[in-house]
């Protein structure tokens, strides 16, 4: 049953129902205005001083990694996690060591590398070209170098190798005897491993035995240094190095052609006092 007395009270009370939602609504927006106010402004330019103290310790840590007497004079700054290496050095080995020693410190997202090669200023790129080439005629003699075709140029002091390795290790010993050598500036590396593959080592060592066993090519095997070197990719054979006359070089391509399970052999011989043939020619 209604009653009006109830419903008098109720609407009496409403009001300062509604009162103290305002009261405890200025509260809030009281307490919320006497907290300290913050700034989402952009940051000032200029790194903050916690990274600027972090990069200090990189660059620390570098330096303490370059402590050794071929880099005395080079020198080291970071930024952004960028290390920036500067200065010189004797040869591009120690170039490439300072590189790979930065990369290694925590910290270090990237290197620009503008250190200069001082060593060996004065040799020219012809007998760099031709001191190197030696170099690289008698390497890895006795394990097998005649199945390694590794080309070489010389730009400035920048030394591009390219062609043929029959391993890793043949490549990563080639590069090494280049990075140690003074005068060499700089170093590409553009040379292929032959893929790994039993039926291309068995064709090595058949064209070989084609070629070295003919009686007028049994010659190129005496010096170690200066073979016809043989290069198989897949079946393919590519024939490289420097024969006396052209006889000899159709013969080599004949032999090696005549090896079962060779799919084509492309002859990159060239013959003795004669200009350079360009690559791709079959024959």
């Amino acid at each position: 049953m209604f009653n009006v007395l109830d419903y008098q009270e109720e609407t009496r009370m409403i009001p300062n129902r509604n009162i103290g939602k305002v009261a405890f609504a200025g509260f809030v927006v009281g307490a919320l205005l006497s907290l300290p106010q913050v700034s989402f402004a952009a940051p000032r330019a200029g790194a903050p001083a916690y990274m600027q103290e972090d990069e200090n310790a990189v660059t620390t840590a570098i330096q303490a990694r370059l402590n050794k007497k071929q880099f005395q004079n080079v020198k080291v700054s970071v930024a952004n996690g960028v290390a920036t290496l500067s200065g010189t050095v004797d040869l591009y080995e120690y170039k490439a060591d300072a590189d790979n020693r930065t990369h290694k410190v925590k910290g270090v997202n990237a290197v620009r590398n503008e250190i200069q090669v001082t060593g060996g200023a004065n040799v020219s790129d012809n007998d760099l070209k031709q001191k190197l080439l030696e170099k690289l005629e008698y390497d890895r003699v006795g394990y097998g170098n005649a199945f390694n075709a590794i080309s070489l140029d010389v730009r400035d002091g920048v030394v591009t190798l390219g062609g043929h390795a029959r391993t890793d290790v043949d490549k990563d010993s080639a590069l090494a005897l280049v990075r140690t050598y003074p005068g060499v500036k700089d170093v590409v590396d553009d040379i292929q491993v032959d893929p790994v593959s039993i039926m291309d080592d068995q064709i090595r060592v058949q064209v070989a035995r084609a070629i070295y066993s003919f009686p007028t090519l049994n010659k190129y095997a005496l010096n170690p240094g200066k073979p016809i070197r043989i290069s198989v990719q897949g079946g393919n054979v590519e024939l490289y190095g420097v024969v006396d006359n052209k006889a000899d070089k159709d013969a080599a391509y004949l032999r090696a052609n005549g090896v079962p399970g060779v799919f084509s052999v492309k002859n990159y011989i060239q013959v003795a006092n004669e200009s350079d043939e360009k690559p791709g020619k079959g024959k």
